[in-house]
């Protein structure tokens, strides 16, 4: 029918359900919520920064940049110390031996890289696989696990297509350098630390100690008491200069400490991160109550005011590990270059640690050498009845620096140390 609305039979026609109108906001929460978004809007206007303060941040910031930015001076310091052609030291290859290499890399010729040779004795079980202390290990000739060698074989294939150029010999080498700067020859003397005269030693400008901590384990070499450290007679070595002591885990607050009574003030820790012979980060050894230890620590103490090359090197060396207690060779090249041309002492030395510019001390070098005559003449005088090793014929170029002793001062020796003279740069290790 006309004016009614169509329905389907059985259904009920659609109605919208009754709604009341929404009240609106009451003036007063109006209001509430204006001054809340009022006071929002205050707060970020009153957090943001002036033209004024823009002008001094940017400011801030440009002289902070200028202030960090090396200077003339010592970016001539830094070149001075680089090695001159680039770096001569040769990479390790991540596939560690010649048959990975060239299997790796699909090729008949390996890597121009550092390799590897497993040692495959009869008595070895290369399913054991690797020993833990590899070239440290002290039972080779029985140990089963498998060992390595440097692998200084040329490949076949150049070697047939004669293009092989002459092997170089690879084999670890002592610390050299290569600058302008010329040192004396090595020098020692054999006694006991703990009561010897320091005070006929004279002023270093740096100083190495690494004590035989007594650190409650069974250990190849004697050790000192607490006490005995706190009494050395360190301050007699140096008023204006750096020392760098080497702590183990239990005497890092006792290495704190003997720098205090010493009249230190410490402001570096240098951390020697250890690998084996394959350059890996060592996760067994012979050392640590709970842990195995991956590292050693080296306080760095300052007294006086010494000059030092600054921002040259960074607080970490990464080295492979050697012999018992024997440190890195790079530690004797940093410090060279931290604080060049001034004489240098090692406390608790052994002969491995002998070098050019340092006078090493301990009670296992072999007699005493020393090479200036000045030192050489005080100690004789303290210790009448120990004999010195003569020393070698004189050399054709000039010393260092011979600081003459005056009697209102303390005698000081000549810059003294290797068995050559050596010239001093960044640290050089072939192969």
């Amino acid at each position: 029918m006309p004016g009614m609305q169509r329905m389907m039979p059985g259904l009920m026609p659609l109605q919208r359900p009754f709604m009341a109108p929404s009240p609106g906001p009451s003036p007063t929460q109006q209001n509430q919520r204006t001054e809340e978004e009022d006071l929002k809007d205050l707060e970020v206007l009153l957090s943001k920064k002036t033209y004024k303060e823009k002008q001094n941040t940017k400011t801030g910031e440009e002289l902070l940049d200028l202030i960090h930015r090396p200077t003339a001076k010592e970016t001539a310091v830094a070149a001075k110390f680089k090695t001159k052609g680039g770096s001569q030291l040769k990479e390790y290859c991540t596939n560690l031996t010649k048959e990975d290499c060239r299997r790796q890399s699909g090729s008949f010729v390996s890597c121009a890289k550092v390799h590897f040779r497993r040692i495959i004795a009869p008595h070895t079980d290369t399913n054991l696989g690797d020993c833990s202390f590899l070239d440290t290990c002290r039972h080779t000739k029985t140990c089963k696990y498998v060992h390595y060698e440097l692998d200084q074989t040329p490949d076949i294939a150049p070697m047939m297509a004669g293009t092989l150029a002459p092997p170089r010999q690879i084999k670890p080498h002592r610390a050299e350098y290569c600058s302008e700067i010329e040192l004396g020859e090595s020098q020692w003397i054999n006694c006991d630390i703990r009561n010897f005269r320091m005070d006929i030693l004279g002023q270093f400008g740096v100083i190495m100690a690494d004590p035989p901590w007594d650190i409650h384990m069974e250990l190849p070499y004697g050790t000192m008491a607490d006490d005995e450290m706190r009494t050395l007679n360190v301050p007699a070595l140096q008023t204006d200069g750096l020392i760098f002591l080497w702590v183990t885990g239990r005497a890092m607050e006792l290495g704190r400490e003997c720098l205090e009574l010493w009249g230190y003030k410490r402001v570096e820790e240098i951390i020697w991160v250890k690998t084996n012979q394959l350059q890996r980060i060592i996760r067994t050894g012979r050392t640590g109550h709970w842990l195995n230890h991956s590292k050693e620590h080296c306080l760095v103490g300052i007294k006086g005011s010494p000059l030092v090359n600054r921002n040259i090197d960074t607080d970490v060396i990464v080295a492979e590990v050697r012999e018992t207690s024997r440190k890195p060779d790079e530690m004797y090249a940093m410090l060279e270059r931290i604080s060049p041309r001034t004489r240098k002492l090692e406390l608790f030395a052994r002969m491995h640690n002998t070098q050019a510019g340092w006078l090493s001390l301990g009670n296992q070098v072999s007699g005493t050498r020393l090479v200036d005559e000045g030192l050489r003449a005080r100690y004789k005088a303290a210790y009448p009845d120990f004999e010195v090793q003569p020393p070698s014929p004189p050399r054709a170029s000039a010393p260092m620096d011979v600081d003459q002793s005056t009697p209102s001062q303390k005698p000081v020796a000549s810059d003294v140390s290797s068995f050559s003279s050596l010239r001093i740069s960044i640290y050089v290790r072939n192969g």
